[in-house]
């Protein structure tokens, strides 16, 4: 059962923003990386309902354009 309680939408919103900039940032330079990060930026917080999971593949997907380079 997935459980939502206000930390988790504040997170997922945060995270659904930073996402949007990635998304629009890897479509407008044609950058899978950037691209793929905003993707899984939108859809982590759907996916589980651990705030710290949630956390945790959010920092790793936004730090993955830095440190994967194309």
């Amino acid at each position: 059962m997935l459980r939502m309680d206000s930390s988790l939408l504040i997170i997922g919103m945060v995270f659904g923003s930073f996402g949007l900039g990635y998304f629009i940032y890897g479509k407008k330079q044609k950058s899978l990386v950037a691209l793929g990060s905003g993707v899984g930026l939108f859809l982590v917080p759907y996916i589980s309902s651990d705030i710290v999971m949630v956390t945790a593949a959010g920092l790793l997907l936004m730090a993955a354009p830095f440190i994967i380079k194309f």
